[in-house]
């Protein structure tokens, strides 16, 4: 079982910054996969951007590269979304998600690999 926290959502401003966090308990959290995706009113969730369980490798939707950046701290069991230059359309709710393969070398990047969800935390970007 595993528990997923994420945290540092809010209202911004458009081009202004927000820091996501996502803080895992439970199984072993640092040797999956973590996943952020977001939601926005009326549309489908959406993935957004995933590290490998080393932190060594990421991936990111075309809409927010170059804007977000993902991270993460094993020891704090704890994963990270940056973001920066916010856009109105960025405007969701933001979830975190753990993997359900241990070791997995590559990022999934479809909301199905992924077992355990957090509760989410709204980010509003005001225009």
């Amino acid at each position: 079982q595993v528990q997923l926290v994420e945290s540092g959502g809010g209202l911004v401003q458009t081009g202004g910054s927000l820091r996501l966090s996502c803080a895992a308990s439970g199984r072993a959290a640092s040797t999956y996969a973590m996943g952020w995706f977001r939601q926005a009113p009326g549309k489908e969730r959406e993935f957004v951007a995933a590290i490998t369980w080393s932190g060594g490798s990421a991936n990111y939707a075309d809409s927010v590269k170059g804007r977000f950046t993902i991270s993460r701290d094993n020891p704090k069991n704890t994963v990270y979304l940056q973001m920066n230059g916010l856009k109105p359309e960025d405007t969701a709710v933001y979830y975190c998600a753990s993997d359900s393969i241990r070791w997995r070398t590559f990022v999934p990047t479809s909301s199905l690999p992924y077992e355990y969800w957090g509760q989410g935390t709204q980010v509003t970007v005001s225009s």
